[in-house]
């Protein structure tokens, strides 16, 4: 090892911060310990870091650059003042032989902090764009030994290239908000940007060919006019930003984001193949920033923190190994900022999930060829072909396992009968492990409506292609099969990826597959079943049935929640899918589900419907949570209530209505209405809250099918259901 290396493994021997889902991040060790701390830089040494503080206890009442030594034991009297004390600072910078800082300051126009912009009565964030900034060049006493700029207007936002040569800046000098590149002397100023909008906070590649920076590029009229009067105002709204990378020259800018909302503070990899970057796309509730990774040409988007709702200012040390940021966690006061280093641990590819391969899946499966795959027909059998030759292909142990049940085509008589010959398909991963995780979906469908369980009147004859239900549960399936067997990790549990037919017709693939499971794998400890989780909406709200089975779920169950993904939580082991087969068989399960729609159930159930960020990001959670459960050290079985008390009543009418499952006690949530069917005929919609059928309360689905048992066909009575927050009375007839 050398002399930097050694002295870079040495120098943080605080005790260390944990947190579960943040596997690129090791040994995370607080530096600073109150007030406002950010954009906190490495040295070329690797040995210091500049950063710009906001904190009256230590006399910077509005933000100053202040230098930290990684030498010492973290705490406050680490960082020492580096810039005047006097106005305001932003953006400090190492300069390249380590023995100077680069950074702005309005302290030549005014030795007091600036104004902070007034708040807006629309709430509206904002950020100030100072015209007094400067850039300055100061020794690490603090005392300026240059000054760069001194042009009417906003220059600030400083950076080095690695190779010495360049500075890049942001500037108004040319009438907006534009990157700029002189060399490291000051001279030959170039305008690297030209398009209406904010750049700025640009950084160098590793190599000194690139540049990454955020950018708003306002479009419409109405973006164009707010981004002109909030210039004019030396104001910018930060709220609609994107990633951009460029050649140092300005010359092949390509925009890398395309999420939405805000997204910057970015920073290249090690590799220059990959840009950390802070984001709230992911938020649909309050504020939320978090640490992401994505490569140079847009794709495999990960998310790297998860700790807190504020994380930015990713910046790795020269030598790549470790990762300096900002964030909220562990903050003594509420909205404290602190800066953070830790180790960083290089992600494995084969974990990424890859979206190509989820839309490849869902495409073929929910294709008019393959007819809606009803258990028993051929196109079942094509499905079953085309998920065997996928587990195949990843070197898993594989079979196609034929079954025989018996279907009612009319459920009023039994003359009806047919039989059905169906097949489930199973892949092992065998990791040699003293215990077991399946984790299933059903691929099949509803065919022609041959067995009539479509929503649709007068449907026989229609495909339905079940993109939805469930070839995005497959998908999602499959694509963990890959992520799980291909990867450099040898799991400490062996998995089982289990694809069950007969669904439809009563789970009747999974019954007949849990009757014997017990016996041919070593020690099931869970069960995790996805139906239904290609419709993620843009509240992103996700339920997850199964939590109540085993009391170490609710805390994985949270702890491991993706970003801006709402958990409705269902407690019961048994629902409408697969998983309840190994509930019966006192199996921990847990049950995954984005909810039913306007097209469950009927031919307009079709791939371009598919939410594929949204399965994306579920095949993430539930690859975390697998591994999260396969280090359990126990996972032990409950029966839930539901399970306790009676069996689910039966009923001789129906309201039309697709209930969610959520276990949501203030009434029974309206995931979508049936067509011509008693609710719809009588003004029930969807996203309607269900409080009573006549006399009869209902919490949730449960209570729901306790009421619907009591009435006979033919009687009328009165609904009431909430809608916009009011009580509206319905008249029903069943």
């Amino acid at each position: 090892m050398n002399k930097k290396n050694c002295t870079l493994a040495m120098i943080f021997f605080s005790v260390s911060l944990f947190y579960a889902q943040e596997h690129q991040l090791k040994n995370i060790t607080q530096l600073t310990f109150g007030g406002d701390n950010a954009e906190a830089y490495f040295s070329p040494n690797g040995k210091m870091l500049t950063m710009q503080v906001t904190n009256p206890a230590l006399g910077a009442h509005c933000d100053q650059i202040f230098l930290y030594d990684l030498n010492q034991k973290p705490n406050e009297q680490n960082l020492h003042l580096a810039s005047t004390g006097k106005g305001r600072t932003t953006c400090s910078f190492f300069m390249p032989d380590g023995k100077h800082i680069l950074y702005a300051s309005t302290h030549k126009s005014n030795d007091a902090c600036p104004p902070k912009p007034s708040p807006r009565s629309d709430g509206k964030y904002l950020w100030p764009i100072y015209p007094e900034f400067d850039i300055f060049v100061a020794d690490l006493n603090g005392k300026i030994v240059q000054q760069l700029t001194d042009n009417p207007g906003y220059d600030a936002e400083a950076v080095v290239s690695p190779d010495g040569k360049y500075i890049v800046f942001t500037s108004t000098r040319s009438g907006d908000l534009e990157l700029w590149r002189m060399d490291i002397d000051g001279k030959n100023l170039k305008q690297l940007t030209f398009g209406l909008g904010y750049d700025g906070g640009a950084f160098f590649s590793h190599d000194s060919k690139k540049l990454v920076f955020r950018s708003s590029r306002p479009s419409t009229p109405e973006e164009i006019k707010e981004y002109k009067e909030l210039y004019a105002q030396n104001l910018v709204a930060p709220t609609k930003m994107e990633i951009y990378t460029m050649n140092i020259d300005g010359s092949n800018m390509k925009q890398i984001t395309h999420l939405g909302k805000a997204n910057w503070s970015p920073y290249f990899h090690p590799s220059d193949k990959k840009i950390l970057f802070s984001s709230n796309h992911h938020s649909t509730k309050g504020y939320d920033f978090q640490i992401y990774s994505i490569d140079v040409e847009g794709n495999n988007l990960k998310q790297i923190t998860y700790e807190s709702m504020f994380n930015a200012f990713p910046m790795f040390s020269p030598d790549g190994k470790k990762l300096a940021f900002s964030s909220n966690r562990n903050a003594a006061k509420p909205h404290d900022t602190n800066v953070f280093v830790a180790d960083w641990v290089e992600a494995d590819d084969k974990e990424n999930v890859q979206t190509q391969q989820l839309q490849s899946s869902i495409s073929y499966l929910a294709s008019d060829a393959l007819k809606g795959r009803l258990a028993g027909s051929e196109g079942e059998k094509k499905a079953a072909d085309f998920i065997a030759s996928k587990l195949k292909k990843l070197g898993l142990k594989t079979q196609i396992l034929p079954f025989e049940y018996e279907t009612k085509l009319n459920p009023h008589d039994d003359k009806s009968s047919v039989k059905i010959n169906a097949r489930n398909v199973v892949g092992y991963l065998d990791n040699k492990a003293n215990k077991t995780i399946v984790i299933g979906a059903h691929f099949d469908h509803l065919g022609l409506n041959e067995h009539h369980h479509s929503t649709q009147m007068n449907s026989e004859g229609l495909i339905h292609n079940g993109a939805d239900d469930n070839a995005s549960g497959v998908a999602t399936v499959l694509e963990l099969a890959r992520m799980f067997s291909q990867n450099k990790n040898k799991e400490n549990v062996n998995v089982v990826f289990a694809f069950f037919s007969g669904e439809e017709d009563g789970l009747m693939g999974s019954k007949h597959w849990a009757e014997k499971i017990k016996t041919q794998y070593p020690n099931i400890i869970s069960m995790i079943n996805l139906d239904m989780v290609g419709r993620l909406d843009k509240d992103k709200n996700l339920t997850v049935g199964g939590v109540g089975t085993s009391p170490v779920f609710p805390n994985l169950i949270e702890k491991y929640k993706p970003a801006g993904v709402n958990i409705a939580v269902d407690n019961s082991g048994v629902g409408p899918s697969d998983h309840t087969s190994f509930y019966l068989k006192d199996i921990p399960v847990l049950f995954f589900f984005t909810g039913t729609h306007t097209d469950y159930h009927k031919p307009s159930d079709d791939e371009d419907k598919i939410n594929y960020s949204g399965v994306k990001t579920i095949t993430e959670y539930v690859f975390a949570l697998a591994n999260a459960l396969a280090a359990e050290k126990e996972i032990p079985f409950t029966k839930t209530k539901i399970q306790e008390g009676k069996a689910v009543p039966k009923y001789k009418v129906t309201l039309g209505i697709m209930p969610s499952y959520a276990d949501t006690k203030d009434g029974l949530h309206i995931d979508g209405v049936v067509d011509n069917r008693p609710a719809a005929l009588a003004g029930i919609q969807q996203g309607d809250i269900l409080k009573k059928i006549g006399n009869c309360e209902i919490k949730e689905v449960y209570t729901y099918m306790d009421c619907l048992s009591k009435i006979n066909a033919g009687e009328e009575h009165t609904v009431v259901v909430i809608r916009d927050g009011k009580e509206i009375p319905l008249k029903v007839k069943f």
